[in-house]
């Protein structure tokens, strides 16, 4: 039983920091892209960032490039996402998902296994 499970979330004044961390596990994950989407409330999901299996090469939203890094452990199954300059609009449940592949995609859809979701605040 695959499994992604996100940690790390909570509640953090604006320009401050925060960082994410998903386990993954229940198969061996290699070949496989990682990634961060969030929902903020009364908005649809949105792709924060996401890093492949080999090359680690990352991609970012525009909204969070520059502020969140993203790194991925292949020996641990574990992907991070550190946050900084934290704005209130970074508000949201974020996730932690998995798509077989290198190619990354912004579309949910395509992404196969999701966790359950760590809710970030950042207060004004």
């Amino acid at each position: 039983q695959v499994q992604l499970v996100e940690s790390g979330g909570g509640l953090v004044q604006a320009g401050g920091s925060l960082r994410l961390s998903c386990a993954a596990s229940g198969r061996t994950f290699s070949g496989y892209a990682m990634g961060w989407f969030r929902q903020a409330p009364g908005k649809e999901r949105e792709f924060v960032a996401a890093i492949t299996w080999s090359l680690a090469t990352t991609y970012y939203a525009d909204s969070v490039k520059d502020r969140f890094t993203i790194s991925r452990d292949n020996a641990k199954n574990t992907v991070n996402l550190q946050m900084e300059s934290l704005k209130p609009e970074d508000t949201a449940v974020y996730y932690c998902a998995a798509k077989q592949g290198t190619i990354v995609v912004e579309n949910e859809r395509l992404w196969e296994y999701w966790g359950q979701g760590t809710q970030v605040t950042v207060s004004s």
